[in-house]
């Protein structure tokens, strides 16, 4: 299955935090932290500005840690978020 973003929405593939610590500790999922960035997989045209142009899309990866809406897409979890929700580039 696809998913093509509609306006200015992104699609994300969040990374995950490592699960073992440098010393060889197992953290529990409950003491993980929500990933606050991801790898852009998709994105849509861009926001229909009052005037009626497409505005353009400035493709970030760190994102807030709430952001977004959780969506299944080939049996990955991945987010659908706005691009105002995206903070900037990880580098």
């Amino acid at each position: 299955m696809a998913v093509k973003p509609l306006e200015d929405r992104v699609l994300v593939k969040p990374v995950e935090k490592e699960s073992v610590t440098s010393s060889g500790l197992y953290l529990p999922e409950s003491s993980k932290e929500k990933p606050i960035h991801g790898t852009v997989v998709a994105v849509g045209p861009g926001k229909r500005l009052d005037n009626g142009n497409l505005a353009s899309m400035s493709v970030t990866v760190v994102y807030a840690s709430y952001a977004g809406t959780e969506v299944e897409v080939n049996g990955e979890s991945h987010l659908v978020m706005r691009e105002s929700d995206l903070l900037g580039i990880m580098n």
